[in-house]
């Protein structure tokens, strides 16, 4: 088998693969640019020069579209085109199909970029861009479907690894959530309306928006997980069968789980309850997952002490064990009476975002791009290390500040004097959020010049003559 897949190394697509590699660096420090800029606007509010574009308003959706969909889908993109390639042991299928998914892709967010400032947005979590590049969006996606179920269809194996079943699960599921949710009635070029009205329009939009954390940020990272952790730290995956185990419960409950973003609103109150108990159910196959990564690891775990790219992956892993262990609790309607629109729900975002999806993504580059660009390893090990050492002191700053700020914010909401008046205001609440907030900003430095180094690295490994990086020796 291996044989096989080292004579046939030369004829897998990788063409592909390397431009969404390095795009995904790009997308990532420009994301996470606007994010640390509108964490700052939230200190010095003057950094909005009075210029309506670069509004926090009008950035945040900038930067969660950015983070997610121009980062964290072309990591996606990358490596599932990749990963597919080398499990089915076969080319790409309809490479020129796969050439239009990257072209297309960087459009949308070329688009998403001018609309989003502009202020033409549906106002929707997640969904904001307008319709025109909704449509286009479904076509790049069918197409991405066409190209990765393609692959399989005609590959050279019997068996189909695991990871291969988390990315296709997260294509269809992605496909089908951004199709049912953008559903609209344009009245012109850029501005259209919601085909839903009311408590149903709430209820759609928030299953596309907890799936898209679901199986966009959960399932697709997952299949990333279940190549790149075993591939780095040269061991079978722990548990064959546990990972099957984990991807059907993962896909069975995720889906129900939208409604406890909707708890104390219009939506009918079983509704809210069939949210929080399938949000409490879900708790055990996720960290079935984290328990499988974690476990590959086994005779394994010395490497840790040598391998900054094996310690980005399984850090990432406790990252994500913590917040699918924080989601469930959240959606506990009596605690999510305290953390609702609280930082405690920015913060909890943060730890899956920065701590799983960015780390992950960051590992499994780290992983990938010797691999592309025909080298043993990256430029330099060290500044790997310090990549990683500024990622986790980051990230921790980021959700411990967020935490803090959001239980002091539900508690100072709900106190109230004896005669029943309430004994802040919400303007003291924000007050007392400032040191947080400033906190909050520092981590986002740190993990962007993070980022900055990762870019830096690349690019000395990418420009490095080939075979001039040999792996390093076993400590």
């Amino acid at each position: 088998m291996m044989n096989h897949s080292q004579s046939t190394g030369a004829d897998y697509n990788y063409t592909i693969v390397r431009q969404f590699a390095l795009t995904t660096v790009l997308w990532g420090i420009v994301g996470m640019a606007v994010g640390v800029l509108i964490a700052a606007q939230l200190i010095w509010p003057q950094l909005n020069f009075e210029t309506p574009w670069l509004t926090f308003s009008r950035l945040r959706p900038l930067h969660t579209n950015a983070v997610i969909f121009a980062f964290g889908t072309s990591a996606l993109f990358a490596t599932s085109y990749y990963v597919v390639q080398r499990t089915c042991q076969i080319r790409l299928f309809a490479p020129k199909l796969a050439a239009f998914t990257f072209w297309g892709w960087q459009a949308v967010i070329i688009a998403a970029a001018i609309t989003l400032p502009m202020g033409f947005t549906q106002g929707k979590e997640y969904a904001e861009l307008e319709w025109p590049i909704d449509i286009a969006i479904a076509v790049i996606w069918v197409s991405y479907a066409i190209v990765f179920f393609g692959t399989i269809a005609k590959r050279t194996t019997s068996h189909i690894y695991v990871a291969n079943w988390f990315f296709g699960a997260f294509i269809i599921t992605v496909a089908v959530l951004h199709i049912v949710n953008s559903m609209a009635v344009p009245v012109s070029l850029f501005k259209s309306y919601s085909l839903y009205s009311g408590a149903v329009d709430a209820m759609v939009q928030w299953w596309y928006g907890h799936n898209a954390v679901g199986f966009l940020l959960t399932a697709g990272f997952l299949g990333m997980m279940y190549y790149f952790v075993p591939k780095q730290a040269g061991r079978p995956v722990y548990s064959y069968r546990l990972s099957i185990v984990h991807f059907w419960a993962l896909i069975a409950l995720y889906i129900w789980a939208g409604p406890h973003h909707l708890h104390y609103t219009a939506l009918p109150d079983w509704t809210q309850s069939l949210g929080m108990v399938m949000s409490l159910i879900l708790f055990a196959p996720s960290w079935g997952g984290m328990i499988n990564g974690i476990m590959t690891l086994s005779g394994a775990w010395h490497k840790l002490r040598t391998d900054p790219v094996l310690r980005f992956l399984v850090v990432s892993l406790s990252f994500y064990g913590m917040s699918t262990f924080e989601g469930p609790m959240m959606a506990i309607k009596t605690v999510n009476a305290l953390s609702h629109y609280t930082d405690w729900t920015v913060g909890h975002v943060h730890s899956g975002a920065l701590g799983w999806v960015a780390m992950v993504s960051i590992g499994s580059l780290y992983h990938l791009v010797p691999v592309l660009f025909g080298h043993g390893r990256m430029y330099s090990t060290s500044l790997v290390n310090v990549h990683f050492w500024l990622a986790t002191i980051g990230t921790v700053l980021y959700i411990v500040s967020m935490w803090i700020s959001g239980v002091m914010q539900g508690l100072m909401w709900r106190a109230v004097n004896s005669d029943g008046t309430l004994t802040y205001s919400f303007v003291e609440s924000l007050e007392a959020s400032y040191p947080f907030y400033f906190v909050r900003f520092l981590g986002g430095c740190f993990f962007l010049t993070g980022m900055l180094i990762m870019a830096y690295n690349v690019l000395r490994t990418v420009k490095a003559p080939k075979d001039s990086l040999p792996a390093l020796a076993e400590a």
